[in-house]
């Protein structure tokens, strides 16, 4: 049973120019499209730096030659013609894509390399416009440490990733933070707020200026098969790509956190164990982990198939028209969690929606927390009451004063809808309740003898 009163088991500027060179033909015009400048060069790589170009075309080849970002523009227009697919025309390259150039760092090494133009696709588009919005996190406490990633939510060096990320699994509250962008620049990092509930926080990028935010989606709009690109530092490895689908919405895991609460005194038998067996973790690039946390959070997440591993913690889900709509969270494993080696992909990854996570997000700059709602009920997987005929997730008894209370839910009621989502068990309700913010009204959608009913709830406020 979980006790939803309680805060555990509940309820529910651009780069030099270079030199000149024989001029490579240009792609073939396409009606409508807007005249682009010169064509980079096979092999150019976004970003690369002055520093690093290679010798005038005098004793340089022209098809081993790269580009300063000034020229990305040409590169992105081609990535939208030839790749069309996903949503991506020239309309949307021409407002969105070239803002990459004019605003890429004209330092550090290469971000996204491309060796023949004549074969760009969309993704390689969208990885152009979002690979400078993440970067890879590195966290250090005494002798442990690990890495994730962040996304860019301001200019000046706000950078949102995950709980797990930057307290290490909940082993430190003041760790050492170097975040590195992906044009290789290093700062120092401070924390300005975590969110264990929704495993988000927000750190701070030390002296940084320049940097380029990340252009939020919506989550909500979101259908089953919809392209998704993964980008963050699995393994270590920054700047990684990898694509997919959205694989499945409304979906709700359980998971261990030792930054998490502590349960207390309640029961959380109705999760049939689930803390220990959980296939969920984490994908945060960590050191051996010996044991795992008896206590776990319940959050609702967006399932894909881009091959997400340990280290994209915290990293971008994005959308087919390079928006984010997702934060990397977790990832499922068909081996044991409990060991101290983790599985890589199997496909079925995790990300916390945009929704969700604009929201804790804007709460944690403006107070340094964020808030989440309470129903003011416990409950319990309804397919666990025998003789049950519909899932849901069941109430068990209801706190006198509570939301559920003022808006006449009672015990035996079966939740099966929260503001429209299916709710099919207990965990469910507990992530979409938690979604929420404190004191904001929902609709829930119940079954009570065999009939169902609607009604508003105004959540209180999780302690």
């Amino acid at each position: 049973m979980s006790e939803n009163q309680d805060p555990r088991p509940e309820d529910v500027p651009a780069a030099p120019a270079t030199p000149s060179a024989p001029p490579v033909p240009p792609l073939p015009p396409t009606p409508g499209a807007s005249t682009a400048p010169t064509q980079p060069y096979p092999g150019q790589s976004f970003g690369i730096p002055a520093a690093q170009t290679p010798e005038p075309a005098s004793t340089a080849p022209a098809r081993d030659r790269r580009i300063g970002t000034g020229k990305v523009a040409s590169l992105l227009v081609a990535a939208a013609l030839v790749g069309g697919a996903a949503g991506l025309g020239g309309t949307w390259a021409g407002s969105n894509l070239w803002s990459v150039a004019d605003s890429s760092p004209a330092a550090g090494p290469s971000v996204v390399t491309v060796n023949n133009t004549d074969s760009v696709t969309a993704t390689t588009a969208i990885a152009a416009k979002v690979v400078p919005s993440v970067v890879t996190i590195n966290v250090s406490a005494g002798s442990d440490g690990g890495t994730g990633s962040g996304v860019v939510l301001s200019k000046d060096g706000y950078v949102l990733t995950n709980t797990h990320v930057v307290t290490l699994d909940g082993q430190s509250a003041t760790p050492r933070i170097s975040v590195t962008t992906s044009d290789g620049h290093i700062y120092a990092a401070k924390i300005v707020g975590t969110d264990p509930v929704y495993d988000l926080a927000v750190i701070k990028l030390e002296g940084a200026t320049d940097l380029a935010p990340v252009t939020w989606g919506d989550s909500g709009k979101l259908n089953v098969g919809d392209q998704t690109i993964a980008i963050g530092a699995p393994l270590g490895l920054s700047n990684t790509v990898t694509t997919g689908i959205v694989s499945a919405l409304n979906r709700s895991i359980e998971i261990a956190s030792s930054a998490a609460p502590g349960s207390g005194g309640d029961s959380n038998g109705d999760n049939g164990g689930q803390n220990g067996d959980s296939p969920f973790f984490f994908d945060f690039g960590q050191g051996p982990q010996t044991q795992r946390s008896s206590e776990s959070i319940k959050i609702a997440v967006i399932q894909t198939d881009a091959p997400i591993n340990p280290g994209n913690s915290g990293g971008a889900l994005v959308d087919g028209q390079g928006r984010i709509v997702g934060i990397n969270v977790a990832i499922a494993s068909t081996g044991s969690t409990t060991s101290s080696s983790q599985s890589g992909s199997i496909g079925v990854g995790f990300s916390i929606p945009s929704d969700i996570a604009q929201r804790v997000a804007k709460e944690i700059i403006d107070t340094g927390a964020a808030t989440h709602g309470l129903l003011g009920a416990s409950v319990r997987d309804a397919s666990s009451i025998q003789g049950a005929t519909i899932t849901g997730a069941a109430i068990v008894e209801v706190t006198a004063g509570g939301g559920a209370d003022g808006a006449g839910l009672r015990a035996g009621d079966v939740v099966t809808a929260f503001n429209g989502v299916p709710v099919g068990s207990a965990v469910d309700l507990t992530a979409q309740v938690r979604a929420a913010a404190a004191g904001s009204k929902a609709t829930v959608t119940y079954v009570r003898d065999g009939a169902s009913h609607t009604t508003d709830v105004t959540l209180g406020t999780l302690k």
